[in-house]
This record gives C-alpha cells, sequence and structure tokens, in this order.
C-alpha cells in the first residue's frame, strides 16, 4: 500500500520511538510525508487561575511537547520531510482531529504500556484511536 501522509504521535516514551522508528520506515518506503503531532495533555491546569505559576507551568509542557518533536528530527537519517504539531487537551482526540485535518493514510503510535486497574479505569489513548480513527491505525507494542 502507497500512503501519501503517516501521522505519528510522539510523547517521548519508549513506546513512541519504537513507532516513530517504523513510520519513519514506512514512510522512506512508500515516500510519504510524516505529521508528527505532540499533545501537552493539560488538564489539571485548566480551570486554575491563570497566575504565574500556572503559566509556567503551562509553557514548560509546550516546551517538553516541543522536545519531544527535535527528538523525533534526530531519528529521521533520510532527510524524510516531517510536519511538527503541537496540540493542548485529551491526547486521542487531539490525534484524532489532526488525523482528520492533515488528511493522513495512516497513524503509527506506540501503545501506552498501561495495564490492569489504569488501562481499566483510563482507557488506553492507542485504544481509542484505534476505535474511532477514519484511517488504518498501526499501533506498535
Amino acid at each position: 500500500m502507497m500512503y501519501k501522509k503517516i501521522l505519528v504521535p510522539t510523547d517521548g516514551s519508549e513506546f513512541a520511538k519504537k513507532a516513530q522508528r517504523h513510520a519513519l520506515f514506512l514512510a522512506s518506503v512508500t515516500g510519504a510525508e510524516i505529521v508528527a503531532v505532540s499533545v501537552t495533555e493539560n488538564n489539571f491546569v485548566n480551570g486554575l487561575p491563570l497566575d504565574d505559576e500556572v503559566y509556567q507551568l503551562n509553557q514548560l509542557l509546550k516546551e517538553r511537547s516541543e522536545e519531544n518533536l527535535e527528538e523525533f528530527d534526530k531519528l529521521n537519517e533520510d532527510d524524510l520531510k516531517i510536519t511538527h504539531v503541537i496540540k493542548e487537551g485529551s491526547p486521542a482526540r487531539c490525534i484524532l482531529e489532526v488525523a482528520s485535518e492533515e488528511d493522513v493514510d495512516l497513524i503509527v503510535m506506540g501503545s501506552s504500556g498501561k495495564s490492569g486497574f489504569d488501562r481499566f479505569i483510563m482507557g488506553s489513548v492507542a485504544d481509542k484511536v484505534v476505535n474511532s480513527a477514519k484511517c488504518a491505525v498501526l499501533v506498535i507494542h
């Protein structure tokens, strides 16, 4: 199958890095562009008064997203085209929004590594994306 655009969510985890390597390989073989998305999940910040501490925390979260995307670029030995997107909010929702906005053919993402009670209570971002995406999703364990 030929892909035009591959979406790769990244959070800096080892699961995400494995997915990034797979996506880079697929892009190099198919000539696809990569859309790398990092989501700043700041749900605990929302609703708090916007004071200096909350503002600084929010800025740190955004910086971490930028760092995650820069780390992804370092894996790009073939100099493939990678577009960076930073979103704020629920990771699954943001990933699905970007997939739709960018009209991607494939989402390549790592599994979260959650198991047991955490997965039962919170669910998995990968599960939510797999169940709601309008395109193919490849989950790397």
